[in-house]
């Protein structure tokens, strides 16, 4: 017979191996545009000196454009004037490498989706690693922050000044960063001054990067629904203008369908809904100076604030 003791301690090992495992959330692969698909899915290569990181030099993590998966760090990032993003070093277990169809070069894959990323060399002598992993950019995205391996989800939303809701979602446990930028619009590589015009059709947003083993896309949207006025047309407090709308920028299908779900609940309780449901674009990050703007300013934001919703 099972000791009393022995058995509650059975209970609570079992209990916290069932809440352990529901607080991984499934994550679904990332749509992809036309370019970047020809690229990761059919093993293409972009223009040298035209991708986004190839000059890029903050400090951070690259993940994956498919999967969200770490990639590389910043700190294995070098210039090797190539005209593609150089690394000579990659997470351990983030990538695979393998020999090109060529059979004179080898390429290296996501190893958690397959994703075509690039080629890799050796004996080129550019860093004391004597390597260089050569990365297409439209295979990456970029984190503001370091990261160990593994997979991470990425949310995009407006509503309002992205400062307020930048403020808001950093604070989630959870959430690992909060990118102020501009989407939604047709004009590339905007600048504040002229999102500010309302005539680029971007709006102020924010790209979240989130942990799934501590979080999910739902309690993050749900956040964000209840930090701002979603009822609030083309604009949000005192801010007016299209760029201030209130819209969730999905990156794929799973995506969709929870915020409508969650839209819907909010509909049933007799709100009138303002925030539209668009399939996410290009993502612009904002001007340094946006980043963290209340932490940096040690100010609270002014038209934002926490409402209970759900």
């Amino acid at each position: 017979m099972i000791h009393k003791f022995t058995f509650l301690l059975l209970i609570i090992y079992f209990t916290a191996m069932t809440e352990n495992s529901f607080s991984q959330e499934k994550l679904k692969y990332f749509d992809l545009s036309t370019t970047e698909s020809y690229v990761i899915n059919e093993k293409g290569t972009e223009r040298p000196f035209t991708g986004k990181y190839n000059k890029h030099s903050e400090k951070g993590t690259y993940v994956c454009k498919k999967c969200g998966s770490a990639l590389y760090h910043s700190s294995d990032k070098f210039v090797s004037d190539c005209g593609w993003p150089s690394f000579d070093d990659e997470i351990d277990g983030a990538v695979n490498k393998y020999p090109d169809a060529d059979g004179m070069r080898t390429e290296i894959e996501c190893a958690s989706c397959k994703a075509h990323l690039g080629h890799v060399f050796t004996g080129e002598r550019l860093t004391p690693k004597n390597v260089r992993h050569c990365v297409n950019s439209v295979s990456l995205d970029f984190i503001p922050a370091i990261m160990p391996a593994g997979r991470y989800g990425s949310a995009i939303f407006a509503g309002g000044c992205f400062w307020g809701v930048e403020y808001f979602l950093q604070k989630e446990p959870g959430v690992i960063s909060v990118t102020s930028g501009y989407t939604g619009g047709d004009v590339k590589n905007p600048t504040y001054k002229e999102v500010c015009t309302g005539n680029t059709g971007h709006a102020e947003a924010v790209k979240v990067i989130y942990d799934p083993a501590k979080t999910s896309y739902e309690k993050v949207l749900k956040l964000f629904l209840e930090i701002h006025d979603p009822t609030q047309m083309g604009r949000q407090g005192p801010d007016i203008g299209d760029q201030y709308r209130s819209e969730i920028f999905f990156l794929n299908d799973d995506q969709k369908l929870i915020a409508e779900k969650n839209l819907n609940i909010l509909k049933s309780k007799g709100m009138k809904i303002a925030t539209a449901l668009t399939k996410a674009s290009e993502f612009y990050e904002a001007e340094k100076y946006h980043q963290d703007y209340y932490f940096n300013n040690g100010k609270v934001p002014y038209c934002h604030a926490y409402t209970r919703r759900f």
